[in-house]
């Protein structure tokens, strides 16, 4: 009964959102093939697994090289703000170095040459107590055998070592394509317990990253391919599969900054909703956004705002011109304005970055102008899985967010970005141009409010030197939503407000 429980016993790797996805982490004293084509990042990962070892468990690691020399992987993890020279001297960490020199003819290698590699990991693990070793990459030192069977039974002889060692290990592994074989040589995943596939895939002239886990050998982990990316700090996964149902909902209301508009939301949005405020370019959308903001502030509440569309500069000036004044906002610290254009970094990196100044700042109402813009830099999968994580992030801590969204065609119908987010939003707020009368006007609905009744009316909407301002209903113009507005007779029944009724 002990040694059973003591097989399905599993060490936390401590890699950010690796352990939720492999259910506590990678099973104790086995070893684990990391497999992923140059540039997946199997080096960073099977350092990383060391570095959380001695930062956080106090655990000692021994690093087996096989392709770059000690002196260049120092210097490589160094980006990472990772001191190995340091844990070096204080006999945490360990390298065996195992890297052909110029000099050296390339050989097979034999049964005494591989029992050598084995007695001096196994002398580096007992010299600062490892109880971690990772070996990278275990391609390069069969790259020289041609027998198939010479090569799994070395193979077999290594990962028996290191059971027998009594540590936990990760081996890499090179892998010729994204979707092909799991390693070069098609032998390596067998003689492991588990294996785990990291991927850089090309999809729509844009890269994203995934991890996988194929396979643990006794134990359970989930399924799936999971988005992560490479920090300045190293790995980060993010595991879709942890986000749970467990937000609060609260009947409190808060003001959208427009009296009007809190009237048409019968008092104002929900206090811990999610609010997407839809239009064409030019709508009023970023207007409404600065009013929410506004609204917040004027009550003493702190409100931050990522900006991918317009610069700092740019966003400033034009609150002034409505008589915001955001510098004068930062200067008292109710607000905090982050300006970035969304190809600077991918999804996930954005997702991180906004995630820890959500943390630091601790806002209570969140602007993100525009999810549109966020798009340019994604897939349809990879944008999806951002705004389930942003959202359902937003609600955990219990603030308020406005997301604004533009359409692709100038009158309006539907948004790329509407069908991900729609299901998840609690209200969702349209802006259209209307033609009416040989004029172009604007106009505003309430489209969706979950758990509220609210105004179902299409309104006029004014946008002057004191902001925006919400009118009368329209009548006698049909399809507005879909963009095809018409005028209709006066006596004829008024489409708008019939089609509304009853929603």
């Amino acid at each position: 009964m002990n040694k059973s429980k003591e097989n399905f016993r599993k060490v936390e790797t401590r890699i950010p959102g690796f352990d939720s996805i492999a259910m506590g982490g990678l099973p104790l004293g086995r070893t684990t093939l990391v497999s992923g084509t140059s540039g997946s990042a199997k080096t960073v990962f099977s350092a990383q697994f060391l570095i959380e070892g001695i930062k956080k468990d106090k655990e000692g690691g021994v690093f087996v090289n096989f392709e770059e020399s000690p002196e260049d992987i120092r210097k490589n993890l160094e980006g990472f703000g990772w001191d190995v020279e340091k844990w070096e001297k204080e006999g945490k960490w360990a390298f065996v170095d195992a890297s052909p020199t110029p000099e050296q003819e390339a050989i097979e290698v034999g049964e005494y040459d591989l029992g050598a590699l084995l007695a001096r990991v196994e002398h580096a693990i007992s010299k600062v107590n490892a109880k971690r070793v990772s070996m990278d990459s275990i391609g390069s030192l069969f790259s020289q055998l041609k027998d198939t069977n010479t090569l799994r039974r070395e193979l077999f002889r290594i990962s028996k070592g290191l059971k027998k060692m009594g540590v936990t290990a990760i081996i890499t592994a090179e892998r010729t394509e994204e979707y092909g074989k799991i390693a070069r040589f098609g032998v390596e995943e067998f003689i492991a317990d588990n294996v785990i596939v990291l991927r850089n895939v090309l999809e729509e002239e844009k890269r994203r990253r995934t991890i996988e886990i194929l396979k643990f050998r006794g134990t359970l982990h989930q399924k799936g391919e999971w988005p992560f990316t490479v920090t300045n700090e190293g790995i980060v996964i993010i595991p879709l599969s942890s986000i749970e149902l467990k937000q609060k909902s609260s009947i409190v209301r808060i003001s959208s900054g427009i009296k009007e508009l809190d009237e048409m939301c019968s008092g104002g949005f929900f206090r811990d909703s999610i609010i997407l405020a839809s239009g064409a370019t030019g709508t009023g959308k970023t207007l409404l956004a600065n009013h929410f903001i506004n609204g917040g502030i004027s009550k003493g509440k702190k409100s931050l705002l990522f900006a991918f569309e317009e610069s700092r500069e740019q966003l400033f000036r034009n609150a002034n011109g409505w008589g915001i004044d955001f510098e004068k906002m930062e200067q008292k610290g109710t607000l905090k304005v982050i300006c970035k254009y969304p190809e600077v970094a991918g999804l996930e990196e954005h997702l991180i970055e906004m995630k820890k100044v959500i943390e630091d700042f601790k806002p209570t109402r969140i602007v993100v102008d525009s999810l549109s813009a966020l798009a340019r830099v994604s897939t349809g999968r990879s944008f999806r899985e951002f705004v389930i994580a942003l959202t359902s992030f937003i609600k955990l801590k219990e603030t308020t967010g406005f997301f604004t969204s533009t359409t692709p065609t100038l009158m309006g119908g539907t948004s790329i970005m509407e069908t991900p987010i729609s299901t998840i939003t609690d209200s969702i707020i349209l802006l259209r141009y209307v033609e009416k009368n040989n004029e172009v006007l604007r106009g505003l609905t309430v489209l969706k409010m979950r758990g509220s009744a609210h105004d179902k009316q299409i309104r006029e909407i004014l946008i002057d030197k004191k902001g925006l301002h919400i009118g009368k209903a329209f009548v006698n113009v049909a399809g507005i939503i879909s963009g095809d507005s018409v005028q209709i007779s006066a006596g004829e029944t008024n489409p708008i407000s019939s089609s509304f009724k009853g929603k």
